[in-house]
């Protein structure tokens, strides 16, 4: 089982990221997707999910509003696009994927920066 973030990077406050996950090995459409995120010093937290047949999105309050949740189980991809990003959401994010066992992806940092 393979999940591999991308789309991580160096953005401005105010800016917008879309992270990508794709899985592979694994039967995509039966496993729920969440995005966690790892700030320095800090535990992991989950910022968002998505049943596996992409409903029930579920957000932490500090994202509501500003991340979207979507998959494509076409593709075995999971997305989060972020928006009106601040310094505070600057972590590595990282892609899960749980139904009878859980994986994690190696994650994508985000620096939100001036």
């Amino acid at each position: 089982v393979q999940l591999v973030e991308s789309g991580g990077g160096l953005v401005q406050p105010g800016g917008s990221l879309r992270l990508s996950c794709a899985a592979s090995g694994l039967a995509f459409s039966r496993y729920a997707m969440s995005w966690y995120r790892q700030a320095p010093g800090k535990e992991r937290e989950r910022v968002a999910a998505i049943s596996n047949i992409g409903t029930s999105p579920y957000y932490a309050d500090s994202v509501k509003g500003r991340f979207t949740i979507s998959r494509d189980n076409a593709r075995n991809t999971v997305s989060l696009q972020m928006n009106s990003l601040t310094p505070e959401d600057t972590a590595v994010y990282y892609c899960n994927a749980r139904w009878e066992a859980q994986y994690w992806g190696k994650g994508t940092l985000v620096t939100v920066s001036s």
